[in-house]
């Protein structure tokens, strides 16, 4: 299995490509379904998920090609693919596959719209929570499909083959269910109002792609969404978004190392909040025309406050990596996680560095130190797994992080992107 191996105390300077958001892509390719024409996605990212979604929805009937050709591997970072589900062969996405990628479950959604069917497995346990997909299915019911569970699959069923429009109360904010029933909604007959929706950049993005398609959607990004169904989409060309969690986990590298830093074709309106607080920290965000210029020069770092919330707030998977900048804060910071209820496994792999970190339910109270020591580590989960790296590249010595199939999912090319701004980082294989 292959590990990373960082050697602590590199400022980083240079420059940062920033990918297509995963969290972007995956919505937008499982819209594929919802049309025999071709979708055609570009800036899409290189990333372990992506490529599982691809097989995912190969199941399904869906072809596709890579700039032209059927093939994984591109070079450059941004991608262009084409998505066509001319016709769908298994309306069924079987455990197997769903338990190996929660937003695969996702595929109900546009199956149930075009098809009238959709059997699908439930996803199973999360690392980071529960996550519920009562949502997804409350949110079915009020279009009118039929539901029952049954040997750990949903089997859900639209009356005369067609979901009907109606309005749609979220009893909390959730970002799959958004995703959707938006896509469900598209194609029902009359109109839905989603209210208490989510409000993130992805949602508007696949709103934009659905939109292009012939879908008829107002109000992505504000609490209340409403989509008035159309009998068909068509094919389109749309461009995912550039990765917000990303743009801000890079960012709080060059925090946490110190030095100066573009992160090429990042958006600052995309997370705002979250250059605000990184920002406090005593970093300098400045929006450049190719994306955002960070810099830290000799100024220690200043301990903040922040509680994770929904768009427009402090991003949940921003959580672990600023927790990993605050190690080495000059004094105390409180870390509020309100989004998963099991959001801290990175604090023993952090301790491990010699970070001072302890729990109090949903807080983590950090008491910054003047240096962590690189040690082994072990990633919990994506976000978990890059914090460490963050503590790493400014830790004394050598630190390795293991089972990093998990960086592999949400981050495209990791150690290539920060040894080019002069970080000690390889990827050793087994």
């Amino acid at each position: 299995m292959d590990r990373i191996r960082i050697v602590g105390g590199n400022e980083l300077t240079g420059s940062i490509p920033i990918s297509g958001a995963k969290n972007a892509a995956l919505p937008l390719m499982i819209a594929s379904l919802l049309t025999d024409d071709t979708l055609t996605l570009e800036n899409v990212p290189h990333l372990a998920d992506v490529e599982q979604l691809i097989r995912i929805l190969g199941n399904h009937g869906v072809d596709y090609s890579v700039n032209g050709r059927r093939e994984k591997q591109q070079e450059g970072y941004a991608r262009t693919i084409n998505f066509t589900a001319r016709s769908i062969v298994d309306t069924t996405a079987p455990y197997e596959l769903v338990s190996k990628m929660r937003a695969s479950f996702w595929v109900i959604g546009p199956l149930l719209a075009r098809m009238g069917e959709a059997r699908v497995s439930l996803p199973g346990g999360c690392a980071i929570g529960t996550r519920p997909v009562d949502l997804f299915i409350e949110g079915l019911q009020k279009l009118g499909a039929e539901i029952d569970i049954d040997s750990g699959y949903i089997n859900a069923r639209a009356p005369n083959g067609r979901l009907t429009g109606n309005r749609y109360v979220f009893p909390k904010v959730s970002v799959g269910a958004t995703h959707v029933l938006m896509m469900a909604a598209s194609l029902a007959k009359g109109e839905t109002v989603l209210e208490n929706a989510a409000r993130e950049p992805e949602i508007v993005n696949l709103a934009d792609c659905l939109n292009a398609m012939g879908a008829k959607i107002h109000g992505a990004g504000t609490e209340t969404i409403t989509i008035d169904g159309v009998d068909s989409l068509s094919g389109a060309r749309h461009a995912v978004i550039p990765d917000r969690i990303e743009t801000g986990t890079y960012a709080m590298a060059v925090a946490m190392t110190g030095g100066d830093v573009t992160l090429e074709n990042a958006r600052p309106d995309l997370l705002q909040g979250a250059l605000d607080v990184i920002a406090q920290t005593g970093a300098e965000i400045i929006p450049v025309n190719s994306g955002i210029r960070v810099k830290r020069n000799g100024a220690g770092i200043s301990p903040v406050d922040i509680t994770t919330e929904p768009f427009p707030g402090f991003p949940t998977d921003l959580q672990a990596q600023f927790m990993g900048l605050m190690t080495m804060a000059e004094g105390k910071s409180r870390i509020t996680e309100t989004i998963f209820e099991n959001r801290f496994m990175h604090v023993q792999e952090l301790a491990r560095l010699g970070a001072h970190i302890t729990l109090a339910g949903q807080t983590a109270i950090v008491e910054g130190v003047s240096k962590l020591k690189g040690a082994p580590v072990m990633a919990t989960d994506l976000r978990a797994s890059v914090s460490l790296v963050i503590a790493g590249l400014a830790a004394e010595g050598e630190t390795t992080v293991n089972r990093v199939y998990h960086l592999d999912r949400g981050f495209e090319r990791l150690e290539e992107k920060l040894s080019g701004c002069g970080a000690t980082i390889e990827r050793i294989s087994a």
